[in-house]
């Protein structure tokens, strides 16, 4: 209860900064037609992206590199090349590195500021020093190798990893090429800064939080308007209309998907989902799953729809039922969360109780944040219910996840055909409960026939 009332102070601190954007504040119950939020100018969320970037640089990189023990981190992209954790310190104005943008944070010790440097042409608006003048030394790699060589780090973390892509960003090209320069003493000091790279990317500050519910909320609105009759007429409107609708729809408003969205549908005495050029029908179940990006954050949900028939006023009781029993499984799932387990630990414990209880789950969530599918661990894949290599990472406090699974039911309206009901929603995880950003479906969205 302590920390989760101190998270709260942390996110009400963190709001007058954005006066001019509002903020919804984080709750696990969701509005069944929530209104689409302001939508900011480019200019503001350029000036939004790069007060998180200042405050991430300030808080974060301290923080990971004491704790995991290392003196120095380099990375290092290409123009067009970026590697997944540089791309995420670029400012708002850098759409890519400059020729090759060089980062290296150095903690100098006994609680100094974390040194930050960047050797390049152009600078990170005012965010990291440059510490590179062409015309005095015109090798980019000996003014890196003169930097390690003047601080003498014991430790020299780069980007390598066979665990993860968000850790191995180091190309075989720029390896050589930095190594080549270094004396072999600094050489031997290099490790991995696998860790360090998942715990950049995987970590929520104040700032973040107060605005991810609001990021969420654009998600759901527009999922209410294409689960509605402004889009979907019974009859003539395909699954594929649909999905191309999102699209237009966000790029009306200046906004890019992460992934094409996904609509299908599930009908009385038709097996698996319909998709594509199938027309929408009364009586249909319709399930989508969409992503939106804003302000560099992601969002990933899954929600589900009937078509009511001539007549209906509400969903078949059995298709009310399956939601619940797949809400039930989310239940039981955010409880299994526990900081310090590992993914597969937690799908172990969420699975268990939920067959327990006679429910028939598949549950494959993952973190969120710069990605849509995350860095950090994963809680079970679709097609992998048991433990895997991807959910040995352990679980952490501060980081935001996509609550992903579904609960099959054999709807008895339907013969006892087995459906699924599929949910996803993003949520907080403070280290002791999880909390949804703006809350999560728990009654069936109804499309009215006429």
């Amino acid at each position: 209860m302590i920390r989760t009332l101190a998270v709260a102070g942390l996110i009400a601190l963190a709001a007058p900064a954005f006066a001019h954007t509002p903020t919804i504040s984080m709750s696990d119950t969701e509005q069944s037609t929530p209104a689409l939020p302001p939508i900011l100018l480019l200019k503001e969320r350029a000036e939004i992206v790069d007060e998180i970037l200042a405050e991430r640089l300030e808080t974060i990189i301290p923080k990971i590199m004491r704790e995991a023990g290392i003196d120095m981190w380099l990375l290092m992209s290409r123009e067009y090349f970026e590697e997944p954790v540089l791309a995420t310190m670029l400012d708002a104005e850098s759409f890519h590195a400059r020729r090759r943008t060089i980062l290296i944070f150095f903690d100098p010790g006994d609680g100094q500021p974390i040194e930050r440097l960047t050797v390049s042409r152009y600078g990170l608006a005012g965010l990291v020093e440059p510490a590179w003048d062409p015309a005095e030394q015109p090798d980019q790699w000996q003014a890196v190798a003169d930097i390690i060589a003047a601080r003498d780090p014991a430790t020299i973390a780069i980007n390598y990893s066979d665990a993860t892509r968000f850790g191995d960003g180091m190309t075989l090209s720029q390896y050589r090429a930095m190594t080549a320069a270094l004396p072999d003493e600094l050489e031997d000091r290099i490790v991995s800064g696998e860790d360090l790279s998942v715990r950049w990317l995987e970590s929520r500050t104040p700032r973040e939080l107060a605005l991810y519910p609001g990021i969420v909320r654009i998600a759901h609105a527009l999922i209410t308007e294409a689960f509605s009759r402004e889009v979907i007429t019974p009859g003539v409107t395909t699954a594929q209309d649909v999905q191309w609708w999102y699209r237009e729809r966000l790029a009306s408003l200046g906004i890019a998907p992460w992934f094409h969205p996904s609509v299908g549908i599930q009908r009385q005495g038709t097996d698996g989902m319909l998709s594509g050029e199938t027309v929408i029908e009364p009586g249909d179940l319709l399930w989508t799953d969409f992503g939106l990006t804003y302000l560099r954050l992601n969002t990933d949900t899954q929600h589900l729809a009937y078509v009511l028939k001539p007549g209906e006023t509400e969903a078949p009781a059995g298709l009310r039922e399956g939601l619940a029993r797949t809400n039930r499984v989310g239940d039981i799932l955010t409880a299994s969360f526990r900081a310090g387990d590992s993914g597969n630990a937690i799908l172990a414990r969420a699975r268990d109780a939920a067959l327990a209880e006679g429910l028939d789950p598949s549950i494959y969530s993952h973190p969120i944040g710069f990605h849509g599918h995350g860095a950090g661990t994963s809680i079970g894949f679709w097609d992998n219910q048991d433990s895997d290599p991807r959910g040995t990472y352990e679980v952490r406090a501060g980081t935001t996840w996509s609550i992903e699974f579904t609960n099959y039911f054999e709807v008895p309206e339907w013969g006892g055909q087995r459906v699924d009901f599929r949910s996803e929603e993003d949520a907080y995880f403070d280290g002791e409960t999880v909390r949804y950003l703006d809350g999560r479906q728990t009654e069936l969205t109804l499309i009215p026939f006429d």
